[in-house]
């Protein structure tokens, strides 16, 4: 671990919130970062991805200050892997873990990618895909040096931004937000397509180089906790559909026909 306040600390990023691996080591202002698939591949990749990072970046496990997880929300089964190997390496180095919004981190790639287009004041909204016909979803608000959360992480159903921004079947003016909803739902969101923030031309994610920068600011805070604190973010208590649900679903277009 770096010895002292004055020495850039070298942390630790990950989150598996989605179907993807996305982590991070940073070192100062140097970051290694990697996107892998994820999904029930995570557990078994996980690990193995991080010391890649680390021997990219000449680090060993002993000069880790801190774990980074992405809480969620998520993946049941991807965030109880975050989790679990968070908390399995602060325990055994020894050292705390920073909790992150997997959301606020969508909309941390987004800013990375074009900065100069959002202003202090200026509010985004994130939306993810939460499988079964519906959405993550939280809204941040850019301060000019950080994020501050305007709407605390919700289960929305696929009519509800529509609802809200777009009755009319265009959207209205000032709305943004970045996400992966567009992509997963193209048909049944498409009207929000004006108004998607995108990183490189790409739907935003929870990416490295996001989570590792609000991984940088959280340690500056001392936004620290114990290892046994390492929990993760639901906002669903049903993560899966029953069989006759899903029948169910699939046979509801035909019914209304």
């Amino acid at each position: 671990m770096s010895s002292s306040a004055s020495v850039a600390p070298v942390l630790v990023a990950l989150d598996t919130a989605t179907d993807r691996i996305h982590a991070a080591l940073s070192v100062g202002t140097t970051v290694h970062a990697l996107d892998l698939p994820g999904g029930a591949q995570a557990s078994a990749s996980l690990l193995p991805a991080l010391q890649g990072l680390l021997g990219q970046a000449g680090q060993t496990w002993a000069d880790v200050d801190a774990i980074a997880f992405g809480r969620g929300p998520g993946a049941f089964t991807g965030l109880r892997t975050a989790c679990s190997v968070t908390q399995g390496l602060a325990l055994a180095l020894g050292c705390p873990v920073i909790a992150l919004d997997t959301l606020m981190a969508v909309a941390e790639h987004a800013r990375q990618a074009a900065p100069a287009t959002l202003a202090a004041g200026d509010v985004v909204w994130v939306l993810q895909d939460a499988r079964m016909d519906e959405l993550y979803v939280g809204a941040f608000r850019w301060d000019g040096t950080q994020w501050q959360i305007e709407q605390t992480a919700q289960l929305w159903s696929l009519d509800e931004p529509l609802h809200r921004w777009a009755p009319e079947g265009a959207i209205q003016a000032g709305v943004r937000w970045a996400g992966n909803a567009l992509r997963a739902y193209p048909d049944k969101l498409a009207a929000l397509h004006p108004a998607q923030w995108l990183a490189h031309g790409e739907p935003a994610l929870p990416a490295g180089v996001a989570l590792a920068e609000l991984a940088q600011r959280a340690w500056q805070h001392g936004d620290k906790l114990d290892a046994a604190l390492a929990l993760p973010l639901y906002v669903r208590d049903k993560v899966a559909q029953t069989t006759a649900e899903r029948q169910a679903a699939k046979a509801a277009p035909a019914v209304g026909a």
